[in-house]
C-alpha cells in the first residue's frame, strides 16, 4: 500500500503523528506506511461519529494502537487495534477487512468485536456470552486480549463522560475480569492502571481521601525515603555491584486493599517503602540481596524467591522485607533487566508467533497452557454465565506452590485441594485419585494446599469422580473434567435405567419391548425432539419423559402381545444405577424397608420409603409414581440416621463408636447436644439393610450408659 499524506484539516492530526513516530522506533518504514493507510480507512469509516466526551471517535482506535505501540506489538496487532470498531460502529464487514487487510486482521477484529446483534435477556447475560466469545478468539490468537485490554484501558481513562452507573458497572467489570487478565498474561503496567482507575471510580471518596492523606505522608518522610536510597546505593557500590536502585511509589488500592484484608490503619500501611534493584545476571541478583541483608536485618517469613519458582505469568524476581532506619519496614525487589522487561510487558514482551509449542519461550508456553484451560472449561459448560465464575476462580491473584514426589514444582490457585493437584498432574489421575498424602501423612481430598507441601495421590483403577468435589475444588481445569465425567456418566447410567423403566411401562401394557421397531423409535425421537433413541431413554431416566407415556405412544393396535397374568412388573432396585437412582434425604430408605419411586424431572427416580410424608403431599399426579422393590442380592451401603440419649458420663461416646465399629458399621457424621446430666447424640450410619440396622441397635442398648435410641427417617 502506498501511504497518503494526512489532511492537515484533521483535529486528531497531532496524534497521529505522535502514533506513527512511536512506530518508526521499532517498525520497518513500509510498515508504517501501511499503518497510515489503516488509519486513513478507519478514519473515514468513523467519520461523523463522536465520542461521550464530545471528541471525534478516530481519537479512541489511535490511543489504543498508541498504548500497543509502547508494546512493541507486531504490524498486524496494530492495523487490529485502529479498525477495532468499525465492525461494530460502521457498516464495514468482516469480509471487506478481510479483502483489504488481511484474513488474519479480520479475525482478530471480529474477536474484540461485541455481540451486539444478538438479543439476551439480562445485561449480565450478554456480557457473559461476549467474554464466552473474546475469551474463545483469545485462546486463538492471544493479541485479541492484547487489544481488549488496551481498548478497556483508553475507555478508563476517558470514563467520566458516561453516566455514573454504568461508570460503576464498568469499573466492576474491570476490577473483576480485565485486570486479573492483564496481571495474568503479565502487563503488569496496564494491571496497575485498570486497578486505580477501577478503585477510583468505584469509590471516588475513599480514593480522594487516600490520593490526600498519601500526597501529604509523603511530603513528610521524602527525607526518609532519600537516606535509605543513598544508603543502598552506597551498600552496593562497596560490594561492586552494577545497579539501578530507584524507589516505588505503593499503588493507592494496593494500600487499600491492605487496610481492608488485614485490618489496619493508613499509617500502619503506608511506613512500608518500596525499592527495586536491576542487576545484569542471576548470580547479581543473590549477592546483591546478601548486601543489602548485611545493611539492614530482614523480617523472618518475609522472603520470596521468584526466581527458582516462577509465578504462573512468568514474573521473575527475589522479594524481602527489610527493617531500615526507626524501625521502618522497606520492600524490596531484585531482578535482572530482562526480568524486569517481562514483569512491565509479560505474554507481550517478546512478540512470538511460532507454529508449535516446542518454538514458543517459557512464558509464551504458559499462557498457551492457560488458554487451552479456558477452551476445556468452556467445550464443558453450558452457561455463559457459569464460564464467566470459572473464569473469575481461574483469575484468582492468590497462589501456591506445590511438589510432587518426584520434585516437580506445580503451581495452584490459593485455596487449592488434593483433588485439584490430581487434576492439574493429569486428567485420569484426577478421575481415578482416591486418596491423598500430604507430606507423607495421610490427609483428605478436600485439603487445601499450602506452599512447600509435598503431594502423593493415591488412585485406584475402578475410582470415578465424586459430585461432592465440584462443592471444593476451585480451578477451572478440575471443575470441567468433572462435570464432563459425571455428564457423561449420567448420560448412560441414565439411558440403562430409562430402558428398564420402560421395559416395565411396555410389559403393563401386555408389549414385549422387543416387538418395537427401529422406525417406531425413530418417529418418536423425532417428535419429541431427542437425537437418538439412546437419548430419549436418557430423558426417561432423568424423569424429562414418563414412561407410561412414551409406552403408549410406542404402542399401536394389533402389536400387543399377551404376557403371563401375575407377572410382577416393578422395578428391581440394584443399588448400582448411579446417579439414576437418588435415595430421598427425607426418609432414608434402605433394603427391607418398603418403598415406592417417585419420577422427579432432571433427577431421575427418586426412593422413598412407603409412609414418608413427602408421599402424602405428591400423590396427586398417579403418573408420576412407579412400583419398586429391592434386589435381594445388593451388597452397596446405605445411610441411616439415629438418635440416642445416653447419660453424660466420661468416655461414653467412645463405647458407643466402639460398639458401633464391632457391628461392622461406618459413622459418617456426629452432632451432639447436652442437656444437664443426659446428651442426644445423632448418628449418620453406613449399613447394609433393615436387619443390619436392628442388630446395630440391640447392640447398643446393652451400653449401660444409652437410655434410649431410635431410628430417625430425616
Amino acid at each position: 500500500m502506498q501511504a497518503r499524506s494526512l489532511p492537515n484539516s484533521s483535529p486528531t492530526i497531532s496524534g497521529a503523528e505522535l502514533l506513527f513516530h512511536e512506530l518508526s522506533g521499532y517498525l520497518r518504514p513500509e510498515d508504517v506506511s501501511d499503518l497510515q493507510n489503516v488509519y486513513l480507512f478507519s478514519q473515514s469509516a468513523h467519520s461523523g461519529q463522536y465520542r461521550k466526551s464530545g471528541e471525534p471517535y478516530i481519537s479512541h482506535p489511535l490511543a489504543v494502537a498508541s498504548i500497543l505501540g509502547k508494546l512493541h506489538l507486531d504490524t498486524q496487532t496494530l492495523t487490529a487495534a485502529l479498525l477495532h470498531d468499525v465492525m461494530e460502529d460502521t457498516h464495514v464487514s468482516k469480509s471487506e477487512i478481510s479483502n483489504r487487510f488481511g484474513e488474519t486482521v479480520a479475525e482478530l477484529v471480529d474477536g474484540v468485536s461485541k455481540l451486539d446483534k444478538i438479543e439476551f435477556q439480562t445485561h449480565a447475560d450478554a456480557q457473559a456470552e461476549n467474554f464466552r466469545k473474546m475469551l474463545l478468539a483469545m485462546a486463538r490468537d492471544v493479541r485479541v486480549i492484547l487489544i481488549k485490554l488496551a481498548d478497556r484501558l483508553h475507555n478508563m481513562r476517558t470514563l467520566e463522560a458516561i453516566r455514573p452507573e454504568k461508570r460503576r458497572r464498568t469499573a466492576r467489570e474491570t476490577m473483576e475480569i480485565y485486570a486479573p487478565i492483564a496481571n495474568r498474561l503479565g502487563l503488569n503496567n496496564i494491571y496497575q492502571e485498570l486497578q486505580e482507575l477501577s478503585f477510583h471510580n468505584l469509590f471516588p471518596t475513599r480514593y480522594r481521601v487516600l490520593t490526600k492523606a498519601t500526597k501529604a505522608v509523603r511530603g513528610n518522610r521524602r527525607e526518609t525515603l532519600k537516606e535509605i536510597l543513598d544508603a543502598i546505593k552506597q551498600c552496593f557500590h562497596e560490594a561492586g555491584l552494577d545497579t539501578k536502585v530507584s524507589g516505588r511509589e505503593k499503588q493507592l488500592y494496593s494500600i487499600y486493599k491492605k487496610m481492608v484484608e488485614k485490618h489496619l490503619t493508613f499509617s500502619e500501611i503506608f511506613d512500608i517503602y518500596g525499592f527495586r534493584v536491576v542487576v545484569k545476571d542471576i548470580p547479581s541478583c543473590y549477592v546483591a540481596l546478601g548486601a543489602l541483608h548485611s545493611l539492614y536485618n530482614p523480617v523472618p517469613g518475609k522472603f520470596k524467591d521468584y526466581i527458582a519458582i516462577p509465578k504462573e505469568n512468568g514474573y521473575q524476581s527475589l522479594h524481602s522485607t527489610l527493617l531500615g532506619p526507626y524501625g521502618t519496614p522497606i520492600e524490596v525487589q531484585i531482578r535482572t533487566t530482562e526480568m524486569h522487561r517481562i514483569a512491565e510487558a509479560g505474554v507481550a514482551s517478546h512478540w512470538l508467533y511460532k507454529s508449535s509449542d516446542a518454538d514458543l519461550n517459557d512464558i509464551h508456553m504458559r499462557t498457551h497452557q492457560w488458554l487451552q484451560s479456558l477452551l476445556e472449561s468452556l467445550s464443558d459448560s453450558d452457561d455463559s454465565l457459569e464460564f464467566l465464575e470459572h473464569l473469575k476462580v481461574d483469575l484468582f491473584p492468590g497462589e501456591v506452590y506445590v511438589s510432587t514426589p518426584q520434585g516437580k514444582i506445580l503451581t495452584l490457585p490459593k485455596d487449592s485441594t488434593a483433588v485439584d493437584f490430581a487434576y492439574a498432574i493429569h486428567t485420569d489421575i484426577g478421575n481415578c485419585c482416591v486418596a491423598v498424602k500430604i507430606n507423607g501423612e495421610n490427609a483428605s481430598l478436600r485439603t487445601k494446599l499450602r506452599s512447600g507441601d509435598r503431594i502423593e495421590i493415591v488412585t485406584a483403577s475402578h475410582a470415578k469422580p465424586n459430585p461432592a468435589w465440584l462443592t471444593y475444588v476451585v480451578t477451572s481445569k478440575a471443575r470441567s473434567h468433572i462435570r464432563h465425567f459425571l455428564k457423561t456418566m449420567q448420560f448412560e447410567e441414565s439411558a440403562e435405567f430409562g430402558k428398564r423403566l420402560l421395559n416395565q411401562a411396555l410389559l403393563s401394557f401386555n408389549v414385549d419391548p422387543q416387538t418395537i421397531s427401529a422406525a417406531q423409535w425413530e418417529k418418536l425421537a423425532r417428535e419429541s425432539g431427542a437425537k437418538s433413541k439412546k437419548e430419549l431413554l436418557a430423558d426417561m431416566g432423568l424423569g424429562k419423559h414418563l414412561p407410561a407415556v412414551v409406552a403408549r405412544r410406542l404402542t399401536t393396535p394389533g402389536e400387543a402381545i399377551s404376557m403371563p397374568s401375575g407377572a410382577n412388573n416393578a422395578i428391581v432396585i440394584l443399588g448400582t444405577e448411579g446417579m439414576a437412582v437418588q435415595f430421598a434425604k427425607c426418609c432414608h430408605p434402605i433394603p427391607g424397608d418398603p418403598i415406592v419411586g417417585f419420577i422427579k424431572k432432571n433427577q431421575g427416580l427418586v426412593i422413598h420409603v412407603h409412609d414418608c410424608s413427602f408421599i402424602a403431599k405428591s400423590r396427586k399426579n398417579p403418573n408420576n409414581w412407579m412400583d419398586v422393590t429391592w434386589s435381594q442380592d445388593i451388597t452397596r451401603l446405605f445411610e441411616a440416621n439415629i438418635k440416642m440419649v445416653v447419660a453424660n458420663q466420661r468416655g461414653v461416646l467412645a463405647r458407643v463408636a466402639t460398639g458401633i465399629a464391632e457391628s461392622g458399621s461406618n459413622i459418617d457424621n456426629i452432632a451432639m447436644e447436652g442437656d444437664g446430666d443426659y446428651t442426644t447424640m445423632h448418628f449418620t450410619l453406613q449399613v447394609s439393610n433393615r436387619q443390619h440396622l436392628a442388630q446395630l441397635m440391640r447392640g447398643l442398648r446393652h451400653i449401660r450408659e444409652v437410655t434410649r435410641i431410635t431410628r430417625v427417617s430425616g
